[in-house]
């Protein structure tokens, strides 16, 4: 996992140089769904509400590494190794997602606010989207990359 500021992010040569200038020049009116950006890199962009920490639950991916920016409001992310996690969705290979019932509660989290970043390998267990402070709606930005 690597969480740093958003004006860092071309410090990590590990990440593909279309990521970061699509990153870059990400702005509030980005259009939402889905956006290619190479044969091996792309981003989803969605807004949602905020849910609660009862309401989160752990996914993990086999395939892709998660690059996580907001670009509106602030969320939790809770993250976990995956060793001990109690599988709630068999792996769906066509998503590149499991889903885990254990509790998220007692997890070390990162508060994504717009000014920072989150890169969230395979290895990585991790339950976004919940509440920071109050429910809100966000606007947020996954850039995936191809292992």
């Amino acid at each position: 996992m690597i969480i740093d500021k958003l004006e860092n992010i071309k410090l990590y040569t590990n990440i593909p140089i279309e990521a970061i200038n699509f990153i870059q020049n990400l702005n509030s009116s980005v259009k939402l769904g889905r956006h290619e950006i190479s044969d091996r890199v792309y981003a989803n962009v969605e807004k949602y509400t905020t849910k609660s920490l009862a309401e989160g639950r752990f996914e993990a991916h086999r395939n892709y590494i998660d690059i996580q920016i907001l670009l509106c409001g602030s969320e939790k992310i809770y993250l976990s190794e995956l060793a001990g996690l109690k599988v709630s969705e068999s792996y769906d290979k066509n998503r590149d997602i499991e889903f885990y019932s254990s509790s998220i509660k007692n997890s070390f989290s990162v508060t994504l606010d717009g000014t920072n970043f989150i890169v969230i390998y395979p290895h990585e267990a991790h339950a976004p989207q919940v509440v920071a402070q109050y429910a809100q709606e966000v606007l947020k930005v996954v850039v995936k990359v191809k292992l």
